[in-house]
């Protein structure tokens, strides 16, 4: 399928690797020359250079830290006037709720709900004047399904997708999205992390870790980066015009729900 967003202009936040990458990817695929961002240099320009040359459009790799002002203001700078925004950002660290004192959840709350909030506002006003703007944030199945020792990121994600609820309908008269997707279990560097946590815990080789949680899922297997991607992209597309304020989840089933 032609998305028709091909040559349009993508952010793409933390898309070195993983989730991020994914939808760099699709968005590569689709034709959009991408600004894509990560913290270690090496990986960043692997990527870019990888991205560039399988798929032909232009990338520029930006080295920020996109939480601070200053990593915003060198993201911008690269690309002033995006078409498309997919906001995603690393999740505070696992910890119960009773263990988190005011400065890390600050820190969670500037990471996964302020961050994303002030590149949009950075950026929906010339894409409304355009007409033309597709904003994606990458938030957490743990929105819709509380996570144990997920409190923090799970309540800024919730806040976040509250906050742009009204957002999402006063602009979507003049051509602009905001959407949501909630990731479930992906094969990433991150959900390795978790096994090794959960192998511990239990008094179980990783392996194990993993093979039970994959067998809680009722698709059998762990999402891909690489169809996250796809969803991303198609809700950038021109095919989704129609679709606006709304939380996507994708977790194989794991959520038994029916809304």
């Amino acid at each position: 399928m032609d998305l028709g967003i091909a040559g349009r202009k993508a952010i793409i936040c933390a898309s070195s690797r993983g989730l991020g990458r994914g939808c760099a990817e699709a968005l590569a695929e689709a034709g959009c020359d991408l600004v894509i961002n990560g913290r270690d240099v090496h990986v960043l320009e692997a990527t870019a250079a990888d991205l560039a040359r399988r798929f032909g459009v232009t990338v520029t790799p930006v080295v920020a830290d996109v939480s601070t002002p200053e990593g915003q203001a060198t993201l911008l700078a690269a690309c002033p006037d995006p078409d498309i925004l997919v906001n995603n950002n690393g999740g505070p660290p696992r910890k119960d709720y009773d263990q988190l004192d005011r400065a890390a959840m600050i820190a969670g709350v500037v990471g996964n709900m302020i961050t994303p909030i002030e590149l949009i506002q950075k950026v929906i006003g010339p894409m409304s004047e355009r007409g033309f703007g597709r904003i994606v944030n990458i938030t957490s199945s743990s929105v819709k399904a509380p996570i144990s020792g997920l409190d923090l990121s799970s309540g800024a994600r919730a806040g976040l997708t509250a906050f742009l609820g009204g957002v999402a309908r006063d602009v979507a008269q003049k051509g602009v999205t905001i959407n949501h997707l909630l990731p479930g279990k992906f094969d990433t560097d991150r959900l390795v992390g978790g096994f090794a946590r959960a192998a511990k815990e239990a008094g179980v080789s990783v392996e194990e870790a993993k093979r039970r949680e994959i067998a809680a899922i009722p698709a059998g297997r762990l999402g891909t980066p690489e169809e996250f991607g796809k969803v991303c992209a198609f809700l950038c597309s021109v095919h989704a015009a129609y679709i606006t304020g709304q939380s996507f989840l994708l977790d194989g089933g794991l959520i038994r729900t029916n809304f």
